[in-house]
């Protein structure tokens, strides 16, 4: 049987080269008139530096400030995904009807990605890969190569000019 792709999701770093993966995500999606979820994943803090950061300011302060600003962060991210979905489609606003959802998720990015990806059941995931130095032709970015080996998914890879 041919695959149909009508739930896309897409994990971008937000990096300035990541509209080249999106523009790939939006080619599949009009394709097969599928949707598309966004997705970043804020990074885990190292241990050592929350148990400095918390020497500091103080155990409990670090705890409120923590749940102050975390939602705030994830509001402001969400916001720069959408707007970064309406920039890149200002010549076909009819593609921001495919944008199924704006997801900003905190933890290991490998491991958040592959759950929302079984959380929204995608039929493909769509992300870009930075190349690393003299080896960039041995290995695909850590994140996206983890995601390629751990997925049950079909995986879109696009590499991303540094």
């Amino acid at each position: 049987m041919i695959p149909q792709y009508k739930t896309i999701l897409y994990a971008t770093d937000l990096s300035d080269n990541a509209a080249h993966a999106f523009r790939h995500a939006i080619g599949v999606a009009r394709c097969f008139g599928a949707r598309i979820h966004l997705l970043h994943v804020l990074p885990e803090v190292d241990a050592a530096v929350m148990n400095y950061v918390s020497t500091v300011m103080g155990k409990g302060t670090l705890a409120d400030f923590e749940l102050i600003h975390k939602e705030e962060v994830k509001d402001a991210i969400r916001q720069r995904l959408h707007q970064f979905a309406k920039d890149e489609l200002v010549d076909h606003p009819e593609d921001m009807e495919r944008i199924a959802s704006v997801g900003v998720h905190h933890g290991n990015a490998i491991v958040e990605i592959l759950a929302a990806a079984d959380r929204i059941e995608a039929d493909l995931i769509v992300m870009g890969t930075h190349s690393k130095g003299a080896l960039k032709y041995a290995f695909l970015g850590s994140v996206a190569e983890k995601v390629l080996r751990k997925s049950h998914r079909p995986t879109l890879v696009i590499p991303l000019n540094d």
